[in-house]
């Protein structure tokens, strides 16, 4: 995932990462993983993290208010509205877009005055055009994964916007000077993304691209930006990495601003993930608040896949394919023994997606531990009684662990990294050990074999289904930007490319329902039992 340096964070005020807060009326309805009992709280479904509706103040939503959908709506409208230039500027000038049909080849000297327009093609989205958010309309609270805005589930429309090319744009091609960054891990894809943010800018007529280098660190006055074009980043997605490199930390936001001003850039491409992408607001906020006309655009980047309101993002294919070889390995290892136990731990700090779908896509894991689903070791219902059965009905186990799974059987600790994330255990080697002890006791050892694919499955190169996402989020990030917005990010909604206002994504990270039917699906290809 995304990072971002403590400075920058001193910067900024963000919702607490487990509350949703939705503002209605003026007042705030929190949609919380409920841990215990909470005063004036509706539930609306029953599963191991209930998500409840709680009442700020005895309620935040009038619901005898027969308005009250059509006031929701309106209200979700504003808070989904993405920032544009004219917010600013009012009077900012239009210009017919050098992105058309007719122009697949970058703009040519012979248009540096005269825009070309292309009136007959219809490729232009509206920028009235909307994407449905939700497209499941549950008859009860009590279904699979329904997340209810009243008590009854009443169906609410809510729409975002449509990404894609603009027939109008607010930046003279001739006068942007483009930066990008790739901000915290690596992950498959930031190449293919980098590749495609260049070519469309190219497309659009823009001469003076760079790449930021490692991250935020990059607008230090130490490091040289790094000159791109076409012919530079033709190849570069056929490799695994960033071009650009990557870290985590750096200035904090005034002296990041101070460093773009200097520079003379007019649009910022930010790769990374929910850190990341705070940071890239701060960035969007003081740039208003100076009166800069820029752009700062995000495109969400984490292999966790933990980034709010998105089918997916980035790097999470491949991730999840990766991940096969090292479960493959672990199978053919505990297989191939006496009682053999093979113990893979995949990445998943708060989010278990990448162990839940490697699980599902496998078909070898007997175990799958993620961080949202609470489990024992021992005890009559615990991990280790389960193992024993395995073991003595099949003969040989595989157990899928996330990273960020079973943290309370570890040794808390105070040490952060650069991005002020708290350094975990390692869940894996707790979970070699007592799978060792365990069984040593019983007096019928088992063959442990414990396989960390950590770093392996995020260093490669996208695979194709990655390799196409990449590509569209790239161009859209682009067009997104010449068409006068920022503040914003761009991901891929309900199957289709949307922009959404940063705020609205980083407000905590996403996570696995444990009442999801995708999670049910992982259970029954496992067959495990609930480990409580």
């Amino acid at each position: 995932m995304g990072s971002l340096s403590p400075a920058i964070i001193s910067n900024l005020i963000l919702p607490a990462k487990t509350v949703d807060r939705t503002s209605f009326n003026g007042i705030s309805a929190s949609v919380f993983p409920c841990a215990g009992d909470r005063p004036n709280v509706i539930q609306l479904s029953k599963r191991s993290s209930r998500r409840c509706v709680a009442h700020a103040e005895k309620s935040a939503i009038d619901f005898s208010d027969p308005e009250w959908k059509s006031k929701f709506e309106d209200d979700f409208e504003k808070r989904f509205n993405i920032p544009h230039m004219r917010d600013i500027f009012p009077d900012a000038v239009s210009y017919p877009s050098t992105f058309c049909l007719r122009m697949r080849t970058p703009v040519s000297e012979e248009f540096a005055k005269g825009y070309p327009s292309d009136e007959e093609w219809h490729g232009y989205i509206n920028k009235n055009d909307r994407v449905l958010l939700k497209v499941i309309r549950y008859s009860s609270p009590t279904s699979a994964g329904a997340e209810c805005i009243d008590p009854d589930c009443t169906w609410v429309e809510q729409w975002i916007h449509r990404a894609g090319p603009r027939e109008k744009i607010y930046f003279k091609p001739e006068d942007v000077k483009a930066a990008i960054i790739t901000c915290g891990g690596l992950c498959p894809g930031l190449n293919d993304v980098i590749r495609q943010i260049v070519i469309t800018l190219e497309i659009y007529g823009v001469k003076k691209i760079v790449g930021i280098p490692f991250g935020y660190r990059g607008f230090g006055k130490e490091l040289a930006e790094i000159p791109l074009s076409r012919k530079v980043v033709q190849n570069v997605h056929l490799s695994g990495g960033s071009l650009l490199g990557v870290s985590r930390g750096g200035p904090n936001v005034s002296e990041i601003v101070d460093s773009m001003q200097e520079r003379g850039i007019n649009m910022l491409f930010v790769l990374g993930g929910n850190g990341t992408h705070a940071g890239a607001n701060a960035i969007h906020n003081e740039l208003r608040k100076r009166g800069s006309k820029v752009a700062v655009v995000g495109v969400p980047k984490t292999i966790d896949n933990d980034i709010l309101l998105m089918d997916k993002t980035f790097g999470f294919d491949t991730a999840v394919e990766e991940a096969q070889r090292a479960i493959n390995s672990a199978y053919i290892e505990a297989h191939s023994a006496y009682r053999g136990v093979g113990v893979v731990k995949l990445m998943g700090r708060s989010s278990g997606f990448i162990a839940m779908q490697a699980a599902l896509a496998s078909g070898q894991i007997d175990i799958c531990l993620i961080p949202e689903v609470p489990f024992e070791l021992h005890g009559p219902h615990g991990v280790l009684k389960h193992l024993n059965y395995l073991l003595e009905t099949k003969g040989s186990a595989v157990i899928c662990v996330a990273e960020g799974a079973g943290q309370n059987f570890l040794e808390k600790t105070n040490a952060k990294d650069a991005s002020g994330n708290t350094i975990f255990g390692d869940i894996g080697v707790h979970i070699q050990q007592e799978i060792k002890k365990y069984f040593k006791e019983l007096g019928d050892p088992a063959d442990v074999k414990y396989i960390d694919p950590t770093y392996m499955i995020r260093a490669c190169r996208a695979n194709a289904s990655d390799g196409i996402l990449c590509t569209v989020l790239g161009q859209n990030a682009v067009h997104g930007a010449f068409a006068g917005y920022s503040g914003i990010t761009v991901g891929i909604c309900n199957t289709h490319y949307v922009y959404l206002p940063i705020p609205e994504v980083i407000s905590y990270p996403r996570t696995v329902d444990p009442n999801s039917r995708m999670w049910h699906r992982c259970l029954t290809s496992t067959g495990q039992p609930d480990f409580i």
